[in-house]
This record gives structure tokens, sequence and C-alpha cells, in this order.
């Protein structure tokens, strides 16, 4: 752990304007983002006497090797920089809310060309309107209903192709249940409409869409036409036994969120209710792990931040009142910030008494059972994950915590088409996003051990590259920008995003498939480039022994051992990974043409070819400017073609068509 005093700013180079503030660790990772109304005050409070602060202040402070600032002109601005920072590093000591993803959302895909209706779960995806979230029975029975009267297509992507192709709808669009967009029953932009009005609906605009039907049932009757007022009669039903679901909670014209929160020592949770025209629409739901020490007014300023930072661009629905347990210290700034996002005032309030206070609450109730349900959902999760990880360490008697492992794996077949994999896992979980594949050429291809060499050094060697990079060029921008702010005067913050890294910061373990010799050749890697500090350890597949460098015998556990356990999942990850990049690599080769060898001529050129000519051999008798005639084909293109073909005919005779070696079948003849 670093000693905050060695990286400690001068008082006197701290400016005492307002500002955003971020901490960094070795690796230049952020870890935490803070704003202050003056600067030199609240960081002097992190290093005035680092051993008095509370516990997750002090391991940030001692985490952390260097701070860095930038001046703003107001409060407003340093709360719009600091929610942007937040977002863009996601630093590990910020409170950061977690969606709970328990329930289903009856979402609207509006980004497609025919939006969908469908249940979806998980991670918000853009340009999709959600609306919920619901029971998993209630939310059927919704779209079921809804459905009779906006027939807004439901069906899957492959499903809709089908029926494009064929020129008839499926089931739903012959039971009237979908306007059939497909098949031309309804125009593209028709169907956006009544992809619109559902979210209308959806949105609390019921009143709208029931008086409307009440006066086309008028009209019907008037002109005796009783069949289309029945079906519109049974419509009206169906509509008001969607709105009567949600029971009337407030006056009619209020539109609120009300957040309540319930928390303990380690996490807290967050639950919502959206108020619509007096109406529940819908609840959500959030825990968060308190790695920050946060009162409840500043975990609701970062609550709101987040939730309506990341989705009122895209959806629009800020209400006019947002009702909260407690109010933030920066209350008028968060309100003129949300307001700008709505384009109309919105008032934070705190409710006291009355309806709005008895509502508040019951979203409290809520919060306190999703924090109980939280607890005892992960805790065998959990536990299982700790337990794993303090076993690893003690097994293998490592000095660090196993915060991050790397495990690396090689694949071919006879030695054709080698391949490595890299997948992460950090605190027992898998982190998708910093998984890596190599393609292994030339002498390193020869056998498994030159290949694990050459993976690891070549993911090491871009570390200690990218390091390097950092330390150059990057010191005088922060530097100009901290002298700046010794004047006390505001400074925009001028320097360039640094670009995304290949890979990002090492791990504390590295695991490689195979037994000693693996081992050996990844510690050899790490060794010629002179890394100490990272550990590596083998899992053979044969007895699932675990073996160390320059170990005589294996280290032996249990076979019921979490930790085994862990080991093997992060071993049979990068098998899997491993596979799929080979035999992607493995299905490209296997397709052969006797136009691969001309340089500068892609797929789309040399379907132009085939186009324009019908055949290899056409193509192989075409002068220069027969070939180019062809799309895209120029006078130097057609040389080098004529010449490839020259040097093949005068080196190896004819040239052989086209083939697929895995089924035989002739692409270009």
């Amino acid at each position: 752990m670093a000693n905050p005093a060695s990286y400690r700013p001068q008082t006197g180079e701290i400016p005492t304007n307002p500002g955003v503030y971020r901490f960094r660790d070795p690796h230049g990772r952020v870890i935490y983002v803070g704003k202050a109304k003056n600067l030199r005050s609240r960081l002097n409070s992190y290093f005035a006497n680092p051993a008095g602060l509370l516990p997750k202040t002090h391991a940030m402070v001692h985490t952390a090797s260097s701070v860095e600032w930038t001046v703003v002109g107001s409060e407003l601005e340093s709360l719009q920089l600091e929610y942007t920072w937040i977002k863009e590093f996601k630093p590990r000591f910020n409170v950061m809310f977690r969606d709970d993803k328990s329930y289903p959302y009856l979402a609207v895909t509006m980004g497609e060309k025919y939006p969908r209706v469908q249940v979806l779960r998980g991670e918000r995806r853009k340009g999709t309107r959600y609306f919920g979230p619901y029971t998993a029975g209630a939310i059927r029975d919704t779209m079921d209903t809804l459905l009779r009267v906006f027939p807004v297509r439901s069906c899957s992507p492959g499903v809709l192709k089908r029926a494009e192709a064929s020129g008839r709808p499926c089931l739903l669009g012959y039971i009237d249940k979908c306007a059939a967009p497909c098949v031309g029953r309804i125009s593209a932009e028709d169907h956006r409409a009544l992809a619109e009005d559902f979210c209308a609906f959806m949105g609390g605009e019921a009143k709208r869409f029931v008086s409307r039907l009440e006066k086309d049932m008028a009209a019907a009757v008037a002109e005796l036409d009783y069949e289309r007022a029945a079906r519109v009669r049974d419509d009206i039903i169906a509509l008001k036994k969607v709105f009567e679901r949600n029971a009337v909670v407030l006056a009619e014209d209020t539109d609120a969120d009300v957040f309540a929160l319930y928390e303990d020592e380690l996490e807290a949770a967050v639950q919502v209710f959206h108020v619509r025209g007096g109406r529940i629409r819908g609840q959500r739901g959030w825990v968060v792990e308190k790695v920050e020490d946060s009162t409840t007014p500043d975990l609701v300023e970062h609550l709101l931040q987040q939730v309506y930072g990341d989705e009122a661009a895209s959806q629009g629905r800020l209400p006019r009142e947002v009702l909260v347990p407690a109010e933030p210290s920066n209350a008028a700034e968060l309100a003129q910030w949300l307001g700008g996002l709505r384009g109309a005032r919105v008032d934070i309030r705190v409710p006291q008494r009355g309806d709005k206070a008895a509502l508040l609450s019951t979203v409290r109730d809520n919060a306190e059972h999703a924090l109980k349900l939280h607890k005892s959902r992960r805790a065998g999760d959990l536990t299982m994950r700790s337990q794993a990880l303090q076993e690893l360490q003690e097994a293998l008697d490592l000095p660090v915590a196993l915060l991050r492992i790397e495990c690396f794996d090689i694949s071919h077949v006879q030695g054709t088409n080698v391949v490595g994999s890299m997948v992460v896992v950090e605190d027992g979980l898998p982190k998708k996003s910093d998984y890596r594949k190599f393609s292994v050429t030339g002498d390193a291809a020869n056998d498994d051990t030159a290949a694990m060499h050459d993976v690891l050094t070549r993911r090491f060697r871009n570390y200690l590259q990218e390091q390097s990079d950092k330390a150059g060029p990057g010191a005088a921008p922060l530097a100009a920008a901290q002298a700046a702010a010794v004047a006390d005067t505001p400074v925009e913050d001028t320097t360039t995003p640094a670009p995304r890294t290949k890979f990002a910061y090492p791990p504390n373990l590295v695991v490689v498939d195979g037994g000693k010799p693996q081992v050996n050749a990844a510690a050899r890697a790490l060794a010629e480039l002179g890394i100490e500090d990272v550990y590596v350890v083998g899992l053979a597949k044969r007895l699932e022994e675990v073996w160390l460098p320059d170990s005589d015998f294996p280290v032996i556990l249990p076979r019921a051992s979490a930790g085994l356990y862990l080991l093997q999942r992060i071993r049979d990850e990068a098998h899997r990974f491993a596979i799929t990049f080979h035999r992607q690599k493995r299905g490209k080769a296997m397709t052969v043409s006797a136009l691969d060898g001309v340089p500068g001529l892609g797929d789309s050129k040399r379907k132009a070819l085939l186009n324009q000519f019908g055949s290899v051999k056409s193509i192989r008798a075409a002068s220069i400017e027969e070939l180019t005639a062809a799309k895209g084909i120029g006078p130097a293109l057609a040389g080098a073609i004529v010449r490839h073909f020259s040097e093949d005919s005068g080196a190896d005779g004819p040239v052989a068509p086209a083939i697929n070696m895995t089924t035989g079948e002739i692409l270009e003849t």
C-alpha cells in the first residue's frame, strides 16, 4: 500500500475554486472521483490525518498513488463533470448502483425497422423503451391484452424473416394480434406510429385512447355498424382492464418518482415507484455496495445522477417531482441539472406528511425486503467465491490476494491454425470485456510450450510498453493544468483522453492449461520481461494437478475443494474461448480461391470480377482492358491479376478452381 504522504500535493498548489478530483492507483486506473466547493479544503482532509479516516476512505487513500484535479466555474459544472467521469472510469471506490434484474420489463425496440414488443430482463439496450418491472404473470397478461388494441409486432427476428420470405404472416397475424408489416398489410411508418401509441398508453396516457375508442364506438353505432361497434367495445374493455390494474395512490395530476433507501453498514437497497397520473406505473430497484463512506444524502445524490443521467436522454420521462428520503446537500444544483434534461422545472422534495409521505414509507418497506432478499440470494454465491479465492491463496502460499486471475490456453489441430486464448476472472467472476485471443505463427507454432511462451510474452510486453508510454509525454499536460490551478484561474481540461489499451492491468495470478512444461514456459516468458510480481500455476487435465514453476511435485487440491473448482471453471472457459477462435480461423482457411494471392483484391472486387466474367477461367483469359470493365478494377489492379495468373501458370500449370475443403463444393470454376 502507498503512503499518502508520498503523493500529497503541497497545500499552496491546490486551488480554492470548485472542482473535481481523481485519485489514481499505481497502474494509472482512476479509483475515486469526487467534487468539492473548495478543492483545497476537501483534499487536505484526506491527508491531514490519514490514520483517523474511516475504514473505506483509509483504504482508498492508501491504494492510490496520485491525485489530480480540474477547476470548474460553478458547482453545477462540477456535478456534471463528476457524473461524466464516474460513468467513464467506473471507479472502484465510488458508489455504483446495480439495477435489480429480478423482474421482467415490457420493452419496445424502437430502434428496429419494425418495432417489437417483448419481455426482457437484464441489461438495458440502446434504442429500446422499457416499462415496468412487472411480475412474470402480470406482464404476460398485460402484453397479451394490449396486442388486441395495439397489434404491434412481437415475433422473433427469425419468424419475421421467414414471413417476409414466404409472403405469409405468422399465427399472430392471422388472429389479428399483429398488424403483419412483414407482408405489407401495414407500412413501416404506420407500424411505428402504432408502436408509439403503445408506448404512450404504457406511459400513462390511457384516458386519451379510451376516449378516442368511445367516440369510434359511438360513430359505428350511428352508422348501424354493430359488428365494428362490438369490436371497439371489447377493445375499450381490454384497455380499462389494463388501466385499472394500477391503483390510484395520489392525485390524478401527480407525476412523480418516489425513491426510498434501506441500508446497513455494507450495502444499501433502493426502490422507486414511478407514479404517473396518480397511478403507480412501474417499480425498479437497485443494490449498491457502500465502498465509500457515504451518508444518506450522499447516496441520494449519486442515485439521482446515475438514474437520470443514464436514461433521461434516451427516454425523456423525467417527472415534475422527485420525492426522496433525504435532501442532498446540493439539491438546488441537482434540480437545475434535471430541469435542463427535462426541459422544464423539476422539484426535489422530502415529503413530511400526507399521502406522499405514506407512499414513501411503502417504498421504504419494499427497499427493506429487497435488501434482505438480495443478501439471502447472494450469501451462498459470495461465500463460495471468497472461500475459493482464500483456499487458492493458502494452498499456493501466495502473499497477495487473488483479485485478478488470467488463464491462457493453446488450441490447434496437428500444429495447424494455432491460436491462444486469455480469459479473465476478477473477484471470482468472469470479466469478458478483458478476454483476448491470439494467432500464433512461425516458430512459435511448433509446439504447445513455444506457443504458450509466445502468447505470454506478447501479453505482458504490450503491458510494459503501455506503462512506458504513460510515463512519458502524459506528465506534462497534468503539470500544466495544476500550475494553472495554483493561480486560482478556472481552466478547461484540455488533456486528451488516453486511447483504449490492448490489455488491462496485470493479474495477481496466471493460470495456464497444462502441466510442468507449459508452466515453465510461462514463467520463463515473465522472467525474460523482468516481471516478478505475477505468479504462475498450471492445471493439468489428467489428474487435475496444480503445477508451480521449477517444482518437481504438483500441489494436489482436494476434489471437493472450492479452489480447485474455481480453477477448473477458469481453465474450461479458456479452453472454450480458444476452441471457438480456432474453429473460426480453421473455417476461413478451408475456403481457398485461385484469386486469393492477388495483392489488393478483396472479397467485394473478387465478386465483381466473377459477376462480370462468370468464372475464374474467363478471368485468366481476359486482357487488362477487359478486366478494367469490372466494377472497382483499375489498370494497376488488372495488371496485378494478369501477372498473378501468368506466374501461376508458368510455375504450376493451370490454376485449380476455388473449393470448400470441408464439403468439396466448387465455389469458382
